[in-house]
């Protein structure tokens, strides 16, 4: 019998202020792109602790989710992965300077819209999502049951 079909569970912050939205560089297979704050629910975790967490750990910001923006399926022709990403939009701290940036970000960065067409991205989600939530998709957090023993 083959092995059960799997995708990778991930979360990402929306974040806009000013018309600009923030996002983390990061060198995934030795090329510089940029991304939400995003990264994989570990197992045990609440998806909305996980993106708390996400962007703790890649910005040494506190994140407050306020909507889910949507759910969506990509499968990665770099890996063959299929990920499957919750996106939420919400409200971001100041810096905290007690947290550590995860030592695979290089940094943070806001950018418009229209800038973001012109940088090296992640992944086609990261268009997708900005765009939705430009769109004005909001979906209320209480959509999300986590069910736990």
């Amino acid at each position: 019998m083959s092995e059960r079909w799997r995708p990778h569970l991930t979360v990402a912050a929306i974040v806009e202020q000013g018309g600009k939205f923030l996002l983390v560089e990061e060198v995934p297979q030795g090329r510089s792109v940029f991304n939400q704050p995003a990264g994989h629910v570990e197992e045990g975790e609440a998806i909305l602790a996980a993106i708390v967490r996400e962007v703790a750990e890649e910005c040494c910001r506190h994140f407050t989710p306020e909507a889910l923006v949507g759910l969506y399926r990509w499968r990665s022709p770099h890996n063959g992965v299929t990920y499957l990403r919750a996106a939420f939009c919400g409200s971001l701290s100041e810096p905290d300077p007690q947290l550590v940036r995860d030592s695979d970000i290089i940094g943070d960065s806001w950018f418009s819209r229209d800038e973001l067409d012109r940088q090296p991205l992640r992944s086609p989600l990261v268009l997708r999502c900005i765009d939705d939530y430009l769109a004005g998709r909001r979906l209320p957090l209480d959509l999300i049951t986590e069910l736990t023993p």
